[in-house]
């Protein structure tokens, strides 16, 4: 996420993430959505448009394009939605994202285990 949020667009960013979240477990029915984590939110600084982070846990890449794709599909449904529950001029346009960094911090702890394991099997070798 980028500094250039204003402090208000910040505030209406990490309501709309837990707004969203909330939304997104409740009432998206799709089952290909899955367990769905809203990672972050940001909001233009003209409060048009916001971009949602978002991952979906224990889902590999296919599967987290398949779900970022229904969401985007759904956007106008959560966005009516999102409106009833915060009191702004206008809501946002929703653009769904794929968060990646929850994909890198798994791939960085199996390497870091991969590299203990090996560790472990050389200090028995030795042995």
């Amino acid at each position: 996420m980028t500094g250039r949020q204003t402090p208000r667009s910040r505030r209406v960013g990490d309501q709309m993430q837990r707004e969203l979240a909330t939304l997104i477990r409740d009432e998206v029915r799709d089952p290909r959505v899955g367990s769905v984590t809203v990672s972050g939110v940001e909001v233009s600084r003209d409060m048009g448009h916001a971009k949602v982070y978002m991952t979906v846990l224990g889902a590999d890449a296919d599967e987290s394009r398949q779900a970022v794709d229904i969401l985007n599909g759904a956007a106008a449904y959560l966005r009516r939605l999102l409106s009833k529950r915060m009191v702004l001029r206008s809501t946002p346009q929703l653009h769904f994202l794929h968060d990646p960094s929850f994909d890198r911090g798994a791939h960085l702890t199996q390497l870091i285990d991969d590299v203990i394991r090996r560790e472990d099997e050389q200090g028995e070798d030795r042995s």
